[in-house]
């Protein structure tokens, strides 16, 4: 049986989805900030824009806190296995 990689990510990776992030938003209230409707329309799309927001980071933490429960109970899987077949000894007699 074999053991779950580990998969890093770069720096690289981490700095492209914090810009594309920042873009994003910056994009969204800048369209809030400059569409021309009434005040509480803007309003409107403001609190939508925090609640998108938020709920975003909200979701990547819960996909992140699955993944480390199941790396994790998978290597307590992988541990008791490799405990089991150190403690095997095939030339011992049955009695």
């Amino acid at each position: 049986m074999s053991t779950p990689t580990s998969v890093r990510n770069t720096t690289a990776f981490y700095a492209q989805a914090g810009i594309s992030f920042a873009v994003a938003l910056c994009a969204m209230l800048f369209a809030v900030l400059y569409v021309p409707v009434d005040p509480w329309v803007r309003a409107f799309f403001a609190v939508t824009t925090l609640y998108l927001t938020t709920s975003a980071f909200t979701l990547a933490k819960v996909i992140r806190d699955a993944q480390e429960t199941q790396a994790v109970s998978a290597r307590l899987d992988q541990a008791r296995v490799d405990k089991i077949l150190a403690e095997h000894d095939p030339f011992r007699a049955v009695s």
